[in-house]
């Protein structure tokens, strides 16, 4: 599998920065962690913008190691700030083209595409300075891209918006993970950007990566702190199965069960990204009488977390034998006991709410 490998060390002023990890060279990889927690020296290290002692490669292409440093104008990235940081006397066409390398082959990423995906073509001949800042951020993004990178690195690209302006934007971000084979980094502290929008994951603490991998499996990590978080969730990748035009419900379909859900109509064999809370998950060892909660489903008790709260916080597994996705499920220590749950018990997931978090169909 081609790979994005990293892997600094050193001292920043008196920051210190270990971080390691390898994640695929393709889709979204999210950086997540507090702020102050390294994030963006960790990828300002990966545009070369830091000098520190350490490596790294993008598909097999390497960039630095022991003996090779190649320099910032060098490396195939596109880098998109908090602030979009617009040329304000050039028009967002000109914008967009600055940096642009001239003729390129048949795999580039051309400017209609660009245009079309973040849907600016009635802005192309006007200012910088008579764009909203969710209008300033696509044609940023778009310049990034035009420049043909290898590796698109987004820092905290909507930290600076309202979260209306969030809400519009964040649409896009996931058309283009759709529709481009690009390999993006994106760093956020904000879990819900990255419950939207990523497939894999660097947790990030104290300039030290925690963990990496799959979002679906940190999150469901009771080693990890997203998992006893105070919104602990997870988020789990469904296929469409049906849609019921009279009640207007959904039924999608993930590892060892089914899920049914309000929804806009949706074709059947898409895929749509959920989100089920921990507290929204509660437990029964016999089979729930009828009720307003729609979705119960089999599962078995993985294992099992207690925190200092009085509450526990319980891995599941799906389907009669565990096998399928997990889910999280945070109950009180008095209900823990007085139902006699263990870690090794099937029991009935009763799930109270379940949200859509990524609507967006994939580009054709």
């Amino acid at each position: 599998m081609s790979t994005v490998k990293v892997d600094f060390h050193g001292t920043l002023g008196r920051f210190e920065l270990n971080a390691r990890f390898e994640v695929p060279a393709r889709g979204v990889t999210a950086i997540f962690g507090p702020s102050g927690c390294g994030k963006t020296a960790v990828m300002r290290s990966i545009a070369g913008l830091n000098r520190l002692d350490g490596r790294c490669s993008v598909a097999g292409d390497v960039w630095q190691d022991e003996k090779t440093f190649r320099p910032v104008h060098k490396r195939p990235i596109g880098y998109v700030f908090q602030e979009a940081n617009l040329f304000p006397h050039f028009s967002v066409r000109r914008n967009l083209m600055y940096g642009h390398p001239g003729p390129t082959g048949p795999t580039a990423i051309g400017f209609d595409e660009v245009v079309s995906l973040l849907g600016i073509a009635k802005l192309l001949e006007r200012s910088p300075r008579h764009l909203s800042g969710g209008e300033r951020q696509r044609v940023a993004i778009g310049r990034a891209l035009l420049s043909q990178p290898k590796l698109l690195l987004m820092d905290e690209p909507l930290s600076a918006l309202d979260q209306m302006t969030k809400d519009e934007i964040l649409p896009y971000l996931e058309r283009l993970h759709a529709a481009l084979d690009l390999p993006i980094l994106y760093i956020s502290h904000d879990i819900a950007e990255v419950e939207r929008l990523a497939d894999q994951l660097v947790l990030m603490r104290n300039g030290s990566v925690l963990a990496s991998g799959p979002l679906s499996v940190l999150q469901a990590d009771l080693t990890l702190p997203l998992a006893l978080s105070r919104d602990a969730a997870v988020s789990l990748d469904a296929t469409v199965l049906k849609h019921d035009a009279i009640d207007g419900m959904v039924t999608l379909a993930v590892p060892g069960g089914h899920f049914v859900l309000p929804a806009e109509p949706l074709a059947s064999g898409t895929r749509r990204r959920l989100r089920v809370l921990a507290d929204d998950v509660s437990l029964a060892v016999e089979t729930p009488s009828r009720s307003t909660i729609v979705n119960v489903l089999r599962a078995k008790i993985l294992e099992i977390r207690s925190q200092s709260d009085h509450r526990v916080t319980a891995l599941l597994g799906l389907g009669e034998d565990g096998q399928g996705a997990r889910l999280l499920s945070r109950v009180t220590q008095r209900s823990w006991n007085e139902l006699g749950l263990r870690a090794g018990l099937a029991v009935y997931a009763q799930v109270k709410g379940v949200a859509l978090v990524r609507r967006e169909e994939p580009v054709a």
